[in-house]
């Protein structure tokens, strides 16, 4: 009896990888990508981090700008901040702002999103599109053209008084009591497009099944939107006005072409005062206004680091 011995089995090495490249052998080879990315880079750190950086720096300094270098004097301009009314004012006035107008924005987004997400509203396409023609309007253009509709001889006064509402025409850019409040709703009027757009996109996220179960079970279009709709957009929600609440701070053109932060500063805003104070004053304090604007810095990395924070939680809400 004979015995056969199988063959040996090869085994197959597998293919070995090409050694991974280092970061500086990646730029090396791929050194043609960086060239394009070089302009951008150049601008971003000349006109964004350096005036970040410097800003910093000024804050700490008595220096007016035309010297050429300031005088160190540590904290000092943070203790005169800390006690300038004026400062606190336009503070105050960005809290107002902020407080008001975002969840103007936010809500009355939300009912035009609704409305303009159903199948069944008659040129919903239309009306999106000039719902979204202000945010792409240069702010600047839209304060000086509402300069001219809520003046006492505009279109907006005019109407007012030949429907007997008011008896005189109201001064909605002079008045100290109004001017802010008219800044507000030019400033929602002009972003509302892009919040409207936002809600559109998270109702688009809601299956239709959801509606046709509540229809079954008689739910009215109140209790769609209370049981079903709503619940479903918290998300959406914390988002969203996180996003506006940073883009509330950022009020700056229109404020100047509107009001200037008049009348007696009732609608001076901390970025108006910044620069005011830098560069509208008889003699400019560039270390002075570097403090505030470090602090306003402050305020807004906070609304963003709260905004990371809102993202992460909506996410893992969502899962």
């Amino acid at each position: 009896m004979t015995t056969t011995t199988a063959p040996p089995v090869r085994r197959e090495t597998p293919p070995s990888r090409p050694p991974r490249r280092t970061v500086w052998r990646r730029m090396r080879d791929d050194w043609w990508i960086y060239l394009f990315l070089l302009p951008t880079v150049l601008g971003y750190g000349a006109y964004t981090v350096y005036p970040l950086v410097a800003s910093w720096w000024y804050a700490f300094l008595d220096w007016p700008g035309f010297a050429d270098a300031g005088t160190f004097i540590g904290f000092a301009n943070f203790e005169l901040l800390w006690a300038d009314d004026l400062f606190w004012n336009a503070f105050g006035n960005s809290l107002v702002f902020l407080a008001i107008a975002v969840p103007l924005r936010v809500g009355l987004a939300l009912l035009l999103a609704i409305v303009l997400n159903k199948p069944t509203t008659p040129l919903r396409g239309l009306f999106r599109t000039l719902l979204f023609l202000p945010v792409v309007t240069t702010g600047a253009i839209v304060g000086v053209v509402f300069t001219l509709i809520l003046d006492a001889g505009g279109p907006v006064n005019l109407a007012l008084v030949k429907s007997a509402l008011v008896d005189s025409p109201v001064d909605f850019l002079g008045s100290s009591g109004l001017s802010l409040y008219s800044v507000i709703g030019v400033w929602v009027w002009k972003w509302l497009g892009i919040t409207l757009i936002y809600w559109l996109a998270a109702l688009q996220t809601i299956p239709s099944e959801l509606y046709e179960a509540a229809r079954v079970d008689g739910a009215g279009p109140w209790k769609e939107f209370r049981h079903v709709t709503l619940p479903l957009l918290v998300p959406f929600l914390v988002v969203i006005t996180l996003i506006d609440m940073v883009g509330a701070l950022n009020v700056f053109d229109l404020v100047m072409t509107l009001t200037g932060g008049g009348p007696a500063f009732s609608s001076e805003v901390v970025e108006v005062y910044i620069y005011r104070t830098a560069f509208g004053a008889t003699v400019p304090q560039l270390g002075y206004a570097s403090a505030a604007a470090v602090l306003f810095g402050l305020l807004t990395m906070v609304l963003a680091v709260g905004q990371a924070l809102g993202i992460r939680a909506a996410r893992k809400a969502m899962t």
